[in-house]
């Protein structure tokens, strides 16, 4: 058999003369440059950067006109005794509602900016799970092409057997059985190889017959890395918005002022006249006390939702690392211990049942054991790509900005 689980492992995968062979990170970035998810993502900051600018600009000022008396009866003929009053109001924010705005949508900035670290964590995941894919299947179809190489070499021995009358004629009938189901066993192979390759170019739009893969899939490191700082940074993000929340509503208690002047203009004696005023509302009964405590309920929930996150992925990450070994230590064991000793003995039944010492159905079940012990390689292998890709996700393998969370 044919063993590729980690890397430097030999694969005699076909490949295209003088082609390249795409690593997974190389895949990863290529599928990250064109993710329309990411895209998303830059739209979110960008979106976020707006909100920003619109919180740095002032209130609007008002212009307003107002007639007095410029109409009536007697006395108050069209425009005799008018007064027209110009005044230009201006609003003064106090209690810091600028600033706070301007911070908050500063930290708004920082949680775009790390959502979609995440994003892209997720998104490397999924490219990981997909490139092992195409390893493991490239090998299942080797496995598979080796299986009907094997079924019809025990074909030519049993139809010898048949023809020299030492076996019944249903022994040739089984045998031909088993090719068949062989050669399904193949293009099933192929079809899930094409697919999985398909799904692999799918991320970046490439050709799939232009795909060649690194060969032997990789090691894990060697140490152990702590949790993603990406994850962490999102929650991170989100409470410092929701404490810059808080000083918003806070700000929202204090009562901004209007301040106006103009002129008005009498008509009766064609004088003009100055006008000035102020308006002060006094915060009897809305000192915005409600909000304020709900914006500190809001943070002290996400700060508690951080904590139980960060726990919950350590234990997360413990439980993957586990498996992971695990299923790493079963692959390499059936592949250096178990599938050697299932060859040999093979080998044995056939070299007896060419003597004469064993009925063919001995050599199919020796057959049926290297089947299964080659079910049993993919098994675990997938297994080691599900818990790999996770940890690599959880470790923050393929982050934008690598660096580690401090475990506590």
């Amino acid at each position: 058999m044919r063993a590729a689980l980690l890397a430097g492992a030999a694969l005699s995968m076909a490949q295209p003369a003088g082609a390249e062979p795409l690593t997974l990170k190389q895949a990863v970035d290529r599928a990250t440059a064109s993710s329309p998810d990411l895209q998303a993502s830059d739209a979110g900051i960008d979106a976020a950067r707006a909100e920003q600018t619109q919180a740095r600009v002032r209130p609007n000022p008002t212009l307003s006109v107002e007639a007095e008396n410029f109409a009536g009866t007697g006395f108050y003929g069209p425009f005799g005794q008018s007064e027209v009053t110009v005044t230009y109001s201006q609003p003064i924010e106090r209690g810091g509602k600028r600033d706070a705005r301007i911070a908050h949508a500063g930290r708004g900035i920082e949680l775009a900016e790390a959502q979609a670290r995440v994003t892209r964590l997720d998104l490397a995941e999924r490219v990981q799970r997909a490139f092992i894919d195409v390893q493991i299947a490239e090998q299942l179809v080797w496995i598979a092409e080796d299986r009907l190489k094997l079924e019809r070499e025990m074909q030519k021995e049993a139809v010898r057997r048949v023809r020299g009358y030492k076996d019944p004629l249903f022994v040739e009938t089984r045998a031909d059985a088993r090719i068949i189901e062989a050669e399904l066993a193949v293009k099933e192979a192929k079809t899930k190889r094409e697919s999985s390759r398909t799904l692999l170019a799918s991320f970046w739009g490439g050709r799939v017959a232009d795909l060649v893969i690194e060969e032997g899939i990789e090691k894990p490191p060697v140490d152990e890395p702590a949790l993603a700082e990406a994850d962490a940074a999102v929650y991170d993000a989100a409470v410092e918005r929701a404490k810059a929340q808080v000083v918003v509503e806070q700000t929202r208690g204090v009562q901004d002022y209007t301040v106006s002047g103009g002129a008005r203009f009498l008509r009766e004696t064609n004088d003009v006249a100055v006008v000035a005023g102020v308006s002060i509302p006094l915060g009897r009964f809305d000192r915005n006390l409600g909000s304020i405590e709900r914006a500190k309920a809001e943070r002290r929930q996400i700060e508690y939702q951080s904590e139980a996150n960060r726990l919950e992925r350590l234990r997360r990450l413990a439980s993957l690392r586990a498996d992971a070994e695990a299923a790493r230590a079963r692959a390499e064991g059936i592949m250096q211990d178990v599938y050697p000793k299932a060859v040999k003995a093979l080998s044995q039944v056939r070299e007896g049942y060419n003597r004469g010492g064993f009925r063919f159905s001995d050599v199919q079940d020796a057959a049926d054991v290297i089947i299964t012990i080659q079910g049993q390689w993919a098994e675990a292998m997938t297994r080691y790509r599900d818990a790999q890709s996770e940890i690599d996700r959880l470790t923050g393998r393929f982050d934008a900005a690598p660096s580690a969370e401090t475990l506590k």
